[in-house]
C-alpha cells in the first residue's frame, strides 16, 4: 500500500496518525495538488488527497473511507468500534471535526486563492461561524472527559486533534486554545503521542 498526500493536509494527517497507531506499513508519497504538474488525477479523479493505493492498484478516497479500510486490517487494535452506539459516536465526532475543517479550509482558500477585491466577507463570516460553533460543540461534548468518545483513544480523538492542529497552523486568528481550554489540554495530551508528534502539519 501507499498513501498519497501532503504534509499540510489535516485529512492526510488523520490517515497518517491512524496508520502509525495501528503500526501499518504504508509509506507516504508526497503530492502537491496545487502544482501545475500534479499527477493526483491519475489516481483520484477529484484531484484531492489523501488517496490510498492498494496492492492491486485500486485507489481509495476520501479520508473517511481510507480510515475505515485501514482500521479493518490487522493488527486488531481497532480505532473505530465495530458496531453499536460506540461506533456511531466515534463516527459522529469524526463528522464534527471534519466539518470544522471543511469550513476552515473554505476560509483559507477564500483568503489565499482570491484577490482581495474578490473576497466575500459574508462568505468568510458564514464559514467562521461554522468553525466557532463546531469548536464550541466539541468543547461541550468533551467536557472534562479523558477521551472524546468512550473510555479509550479512538478515531474521534484523531479527527478532533487533526482539526485543532490545522486551525492552529492556518487560522491562528481563531484562538481556540483561549476560548476552549479543555480542547487545548486535550490537544496537548494528544501531542505526547508519537503518531501526533511525527505528523505535525507544515
Amino acid at each position: 500500500m501507499q498513501l498519497i498526500g501532503s504534509l499540510s493536509s489535516p485529512y492526510v494527517r488523520k490517515v497518517r496518525v491512524l496508520i502509525a497507531e495501528k503500526g501499518l506499513d504504508c509509506p507516504l508519497k508526497l503530492e502537491d495538488v496545487w502544482a501545475a504538474n500534479t499527477k493526483i488525477q491519475q489516481n483520484n479523479p477529484l484531484g484531492k488527497v489523501p488517496c490510498l493505493i492498494l496492492e492491486d492498484g485500486r485507489a481509495l478516497y476520501d479520508s473517511r473511507v481510507i480510515c475505515e479500510y485501514l482500521d479493518s486490517l490487522p493488527p486488531a487494535n481497532t480505532l473505530i468500534p465495530v458496531s453499536g452506539s460506540e461506533r456511531i459516536e466515534v463516527l459522529r465526532w469524526q463528522a464534527l471535526a471534519d466539518g470544522v475543517l471543511d469550513a476552515g479550509v473554505l476560509m483559507r482558500l477564500e483568503q489565499t486563492q482570491r484577490e482581495p477585491r474578490e473576497r466575500s466577507e459574508k462568505w468568510l463570516t458564514r464559514q467562521r461561524g461554522k468553525v466557532t460553533a463546531g469548536l464550541e460543540s466539541m468543547a461541550k461534548e468533551l467536557d472534562d472527559r479523558e477521551w472524546c468518545a468512550g473510555a479509550r483513544f479512538t478515531l474521534a480523538d484523531i479527527a478532533a486533534g487533526c482539526a485543532l492542529g490545522w486551525l492552529a497552523l492556518r487560522l491562528p486568528e481563531i484562538d481556540w486554545r483561549a476560548a476552549q481550554p479543555n480542547l487545548a489540554r486535550h490537544y496537548a495530551k494528544l501531542m505526547t503521542r508519537r503518531s501526533f508528534a511525527d505528523s505535525v502539519p507544515k
